[in-house]
C-alpha cells in the first residue's frame, strides 16, 4: 500500500483479515491530516462499522512513576494467556521541538510487543491535552474490526488531569502507587472522580497503607460513599493482577448488563462528533491562505506590543470569514 493510498475497501479487507503491517497502515491512515488521507479514512471508518464495538475498552492513566507500561505490559500478558486478544493504544507525549513521542512507551512492553495476540500501538498526543489523542477513539474502532476483544488505552501520564479517555472507553483504571502523597492530594486529583476501579502498584511493600489513604479520599470525594474499589497488585511480581483483570471483566459485564454500556457509548459517540467538528475547523482555520497572511502582521504587531493578542485573535477570525464568505456562491 505505497504510493497512492489505495481505497477504503482494501484497507479493511486487510484489518479485517488481522494483516498486522495493513493494521498500522490502517491506523497511520486515519492519523494523517492529510485531506486525501482523510478522505479515504473517513471511508475506512464506514466500512468497518458493522464489525466494530465488541471489545471491551478500558483506560489507563495514573500519577508519573506509577508504572503504567510495565503494568500494561504485565495485564496484557495475563489477558493474553486467557485467551484473550489484547490490542493497546499508548498515547506518548509530545515533544514541543521535533512534535514526536517523547517517551516510547512500547519499549516498556516488550512481551506484549513480541505476543502474537497483542498489538501494540504507540501514538504521540500531537500537544492534545487530556492524556489522549485526536484519533484515539477512531483507532479503537480498527483494532475491534481486526477481532482484537480487549483495547487498552494508555493516556500521557501527566498528572491529574487526564479525563478525556472517560469519553472513549466503558472502564478507567487509575493506576496509583504506594507513597505517592497524602489523602488531601488525592482529593485534588480530578482524574479520581472518573475512575472506576483505582490499583494501587508496586504495592510489595505499603500497598494497604496507599489503599487506605485513596479509601479515605474517595469517601470524601463521594459524599461517604467509598464506590470505587481500590486494590492493590504488583506488576513486577505479578501479585495481585488476576484480581485486577477480574474486577475489570466485572465492571464491563456490569454496565452490560444493566443497558449502561450501549448509553454511554452513545453519549460517546455523541461527543466524538463535536470533538471531529473543533478538530476539522480547526485544520481549516490553520490552511487558511487568509489567515496565514494575515498571521505575519498581526504576529509581528502582538510581539512589539501593538496589538493585545485578544484584538490579534478577533482579527484572524474576521479574515477566515470572510475568505469563507467569498468562497460561498
Amino acid at each position: 500500500m505505497t504510493g497512492r493510498p489505495p481505497d477504503a475497501r482494501a484497507y479493511a479487507a486487510a484489518v479485517r483479515a488481522g494483516d498486522r503491517a495493513g493494521i498500522a497502515r490502517a491506523i497511520t491512515l486515519i492519523e494523517s491530516t492529510r485531506p486525501d488521507h482523510r478522505a479515504v479514512a473517513l471511508d475506512l471508518l464506514t466500512e468497518l462499522g458493522p464489525h466494530t464495538g465488541g471489545s471491551r475498552r478500558v483506560g489507563v492513566t495514573g500519577v508519573p512513576g506509577a508504572g503504567k507500561s510495565t503494568f500494561i505490559d504485565a495485564v496484557g500478558s495475563v489477558l493474553t494467556g486467557s485467551g484473550h486478544r489484547v490490542a493497546v493504544l499508548a498515547v506518548d507525549p509530545s515533544s514541543t521541538r521535533t512534535g514526536g513521542s517523547v517517551l516510547g512507551d512500547r519499549t516498556r512492553m516488550a512481551r506484549l510487543a513480541a505476543d502474537p495476540a497483542a498489538f501494540v500501538r504507540a501514538s504521540c498526543s500531537g500537544g492534545v491535552l487530556g492524556g489522549v489523542a485526536d484519533r484515539t477513539s477512531e483507532t479503537i474502532l480498527v483494532m475491534e474490526a481486526a477481532g482484537y476483544d480487549v483495547v487498552l488505552v494508555e493516556t500521557v501520564g501527566t498528572g491529574q488531569s487526564e479525563l478525556d479517555v472517560a469519553g472513549l472507553v466503558d472502564v478507567v483504571l487509575l493506576v496509583m502507587v504506594a507513597g505517592g502523597g497524602d489523602g488531601l492530594q488525592h482529593i485534588k486529583m480530578g482524574v479520581l472522580e472518573v475512575a472506576d476501579l483505582i490499583a494501587v502498584n508496586k504495592a510489595d511493600g505499603g500497598g494497604e497503607a496507599a489503599a487506605g489513604e485513596l479509601a479515605g479520599a474517595l469517601r470524601l470525594v463521594n459524599g461517604g460513599r467509598a464506590r470505587t474499589p481500590v486494590v492493590t497488585c504488583s506488576a513486577l511480581t505479578g501479585a495481585g493482577l488476576a484480581d485486577v483483570c477480574a474486577r475489570l471483566r466485572e465492571q464491563h459485564d456490569g454496565l452490560l448488563a444493566s443497558g449502561r454500556l450501549a448509553a454511554r457509548r452513545r453519549d460517546q459517540q455523541v461527543a466524538q462528533m463535536w470533538r471531529a467538528v473543533r478538530t476539522t475547523l480547526l485544520t481549516e482555520f490553520n490552511n487558511d491562505v487568509a489567515v496565514a497572511a494575515a498571521a505575519v502582521t498581526l504576529q509581528a504587531a502582538v510581539r512589539s506590543g501593538e496589538l493585545p493578542p485578544a484584538r490579534a485573535a478577533e482579527r484572524l477570525v474576521a479574515a477566515f470569514r470572510v475568505e469563507r464568505e467569498v468562497a460561498t456562491p
